[in-house]
């Protein structure tokens, strides 16, 4: 576990919101067999450096903490991961308009209430923002970030916004639809999007072709 870890993946980071893209670091996550991409505590540190979490110094110093406190970085990984789940589960929903399972919320709940444990108010340059306090060799410190992310879309006028892949594969990636007229339905166009779009180019053809063969029957 290294520090030149922090740039070892190049995570897609398609969301649109932090919350939203630490909820997509699995793979067809909507499926019945999930591929999961935080296999490591590394790869969490990873995650948060290029999410815009951490810096390039703090993402080195939780890597070098973490060497000497492996299992706090496994059961570190383990919260993370079970964060993640409540995270995808409860805007999964949002997304289909049903209601968060309350152990979900629960989930969300106690990690947001430890992540305003280490939170403060100090003066800006145009007023006043909020800032992590102290505690740079925490291990959990990225969760802070993620955990009132959450909670900030979940109370914000931006959640009707929140859309999930439209890929019948299961690939279950959530999103903010920016769109003008709230019309995105895939992670990306250029993946599940484009298979959507091929496939029914195929569908076209092949139910025009069926057509003409019909038609030489008769």
């Amino acid at each position: 576990m290294s520090a030149s870890s922090t740039n070892a993946i190049t995570w897609n980071l398609l969301g649109g919101y932090l919350s939203l893209d630490f909820a997509n670091t699995a793979d067809w996550h909507a499926s019945e067999q999930p591929e999961e991409l935080l296999t490591s505590y590394a790869e969490f540190v990873s995650w948060s450096r290029q999410a815009g979490v951490l810096t390039e110094k703090q993402a080195r110093r939780l890597l070098r903490e973490a060497v000497g406190r492996p299992d706090e970085a496994l059961a570190v990984l383990k919260q993370a991961i079970t964060l993640r789940e409540a995270i995808y589960e409860i805007f999964a929903a949002v997304a289909h308009e049903r209601s968060p399972q309350a152990s979900d919320l629960a989930t969300l709940n106690s990690a947001l209430s430890e992540a305003l444990a280490h939170s403060q108010i100090v003066p800006t340059e145009t007023g006043y923002g909020w800032q992590w306090a102290g505690e740079e060799d925490a291990l959990d410190r990225p969760l802070w970030s993620i955990a009132r992310s959450a909670a900030d879309l979940l109370t914000s006028d931006e959640l009707q916004r929140v859309g999930q892949c439209a890929d019948d594969r299961g690939c279950g990636w959530l999103f903010l639809d920016t769109s003008r007229n709230h019309t995105r339905r895939w992670c990306s166009i250029e993946d599940c999007g484009n298979r959507a779009k091929a496939r029914r180019h195929y569908e076209r053809k092949r139910s025009s072709a069926i057509g003409v063969l019909a038609g030489q029957v008769i």
